[in-house]
């Protein structure tokens, strides 16, 4: 469970183990003081935040960064249906539980941020403040399923809708291997629309060799790749395959607003900001509306999506400034 340390900085992160909700969650955490929850994204890990677990901690908090259901260390069922954010929200209310807190400051990430939003609708007596970032809330559309939105607006080939078939994706990153599939994420710094290629889906090799960027070694592709050859893609990608499953189940929260404090940080080269609709959504009022206690919004210039790691002094010091006001 050791992470690299090159420079000595990851000294003093602790590893454990703890039951919650059915399943064993593996949890790396550092510092004493209030309680940080980090909730990463896909393919990614609890390692996701080593940046901001050592900024945190060094600022009078606890960090706290779980492997989420289905990622690195953390069980992995293998059935869709143990994927919904019912199961999902109710390992972090355990792990919560488990820490001692009756209420906990929460920062997410991509799929991590999806989850943060469901938290605070579920359970927002758990939730002292929010930092979100990358993806906005998205309220229930009541009409229509979410892969049918996104199938009508990019086609088949869309990444989300490449998903969903159960084992295709997994064999064409058995096919490549995980340190590519790893590599071909994380260095994605296009704001447009991820298209599968249509012949070899996911299979296909990069055109030219990728180079990793300054926020990048080979030790990381190195860590996250080991354990997901340890763990497999399935877990992550269920998260995919349930969203579909998520709006039946989530029709009694259809127009739920989010009530805690949140400040939202995202890149403007991120995909997940100009994805349709999203900035419309941001300026004209419609995320205010949705997300009252809003309280501040950062677009963080030249970051792409994986901006915890990819400007992590910055992220980190946005994160305490605003947790500080509590």
């Amino acid at each position: 469970m050791e992470w690299p340390n090159p420079n000595g900085e990851m000294a003093g992160i602790e590893h454990r183990m703890v039951s919650v909700n059915g399943i064993n969650m593996h949890v790396a955490e550092k510092g004493e003081g209030p309680v940080v929850l980090l909730l990463h994204g896909f393919p990614e890990l609890c390692y996701s935040w080593r940046h901001q677990i050592v900024a945190l901690a060094a600022h009078g908090y606890r960090a706290v960064a779980p492997d989420l259901r289905g990622f690195g260390d953390t069980d992995a069922p293998p059935a869709v249906p143990s994927y919904t954010m019912f199961h999902v929200v109710g390992d972090l209310v355990a792990l919560i539980d488990s820490l001692g807190q009756d209420q906990v400051f929460v920062v997410g990430h991509d799929w991590g941020a999806l989850v943060a939003w469901n938290l605070c609708m579920f359970r927002p007596d758990k939730v002292r403040a929010l930092v979100n970032m990358s993806v906005v809330f998205r309220p229930r559309h009541p009409g229509r399923k979410p892969v049918e939105i996104l199938r009508a607006a990019f086609g088949d080939d869309y990444y989300v809708c490449a998903f969903q078939e159960p084992g295709k994706t997994e064999s064409e990153f058995a096919h490549i291997g995980s340190s590519l599939v790893i590599k071909k994420f994380l260095t994605y710094h296009d704001p447009g629309p991820a298209i599968v290629p249509k012949e070899l889906g996911f299979a296909a090799k990069p055109e030219k060799e990728i180079t990793l960027p300054a926020w990048l070694s080979e030790e990381d592709i190195d860590y996250y790749a080991s354990k997901f050859e340890k763990s497999g893609f399935t877990g992550g990608l269920n998260y995919y395959r349930a969203l579909d499953l998520n709006w039946e189940l989530m029709a009694p929260w259809t127009g739920v607003q989010v009530k805690v404090p949140v400040k939202f940080i995202v890149g403007d080269q991120d995909l997940a900001y100009h994805f349709p609709g999203v900035q419309d959504y941001i300026s004209n009022g419609g995320f205010k509306r949705d997300v009252p206690l809003l309280e501040d919004l950062v677009v963080m210039e030249g970051a792409g999506h994986f901006i915890n790691q990819e400007k992590p002094q910055e992220t980190s010091d946005l994160i305490i400034e605003f947790f500080k006001k509590f």
